[in-house]
């Protein structure tokens, strides 16, 4: 993602590369890229930044994000795998700078988490809903992000509490469906950028939402366009919503 984030910013007229952040032990610490050193310390990559874009683990989005705090520079920050306490620490830094974080930063993606909570509405408890998600192999943590908002809009449509009804496997004998569940089926292999498809499965109809991703240059675009909505935003905690004007 650093690259292709790399790639849209060569190709924008509204902003530049003026810092990059990896992990110490990597190996091309120190490297210039596109005239900027890859460093280890997110003061020195957030140095002469207005924005900082960051994907990586929770830990190092962490202590990005408060080194962005400190320096005032708007975050915004497509790591998944939080823990709720993470995920609050992430959050109260919305007090001091704009935070945007989301699930998926694809502009297409999240239309789609708009229209899957809409057709829950629409739909009911009439309609059981599965999630199925495949990414590349290298992929950390499961199921994805993207799948878990995208479950999250099921049980906001319901008017339900997600971790009440989430089904993430199944094996053995589990007996009849629960009502109301929300299953979710992680699939990993080769190099799939990403697919989800949320199935609304009623009696002799089924409704498909899905998304398919062949490259990762519009979650890039995403992010960036992101950034240059935060430049100018007042302190607090943002999603795509509030960017894409949904």
């Amino acid at each position: 993602m650093g690259e292709r984030v790399r790639a849209a910013l060569a190709a924008s007229d509204e902003a530049v590369l003026c810092g990059a952040l990896e992990a110490a032990e990597h190996p091309a610490q120190g490297t210039l890229l596109d005239g900027v050193a890859l460093c280890a310390d997110p003061a020195d990559a957030l140095a002469e930044a207005q924005a900082a874009i960051d994907f990586s683990v929770p830990a190092s989005s962490l202590a990005a994000a408060a080194a962005a705090a400190e320096r005032g520079v708007a975050y915004v920050c497509g790591t998944p795998g939080w823990s709720e306490r993470e995920r609050a620490e992430l959050e109260a830094h919305g007090a001091r700078i704009p935070v945007v974080w989301a699930a998926n930063f694809s502009v297409s993606v999240n239309v789609l988490f708009h229209l899957t909570r809409r057709a829950g509405e629409l739909l009911g408890d009439a309609f059981d809903t599965e999630i199925v998600e495949i990414h590349h192999r290298a992929k950390r943590d499961a199921p994805s992000g993207t799948a878990l908002f995208l479950a999250e809009q099921v049980a906001a449509a319901r008017g339900q509490r997600l971790a009440d009804h989430l089904v993430l496997e199944r094996a053995g004998d589990t007996g009849a469906r629960p009502a109301g569940a929300i299953g979710v089926q992680t699939l990993r292999g080769g190099d799939n950028p990403g697919e989800h498809t949320v199935l609304f499965v009623g009696r002799g109809e089924r409704l498909e939402l899905a998304h398919r991703s062949a490259t990762r240059d519009h979650f890039a675009a995403g992010a960036l366009r992101a950034a240059l909505w935060a430049v100018d935003r007042p302190p607090g905690f943002y999603g795509m919503d509030e960017v894409l004007g949904i």
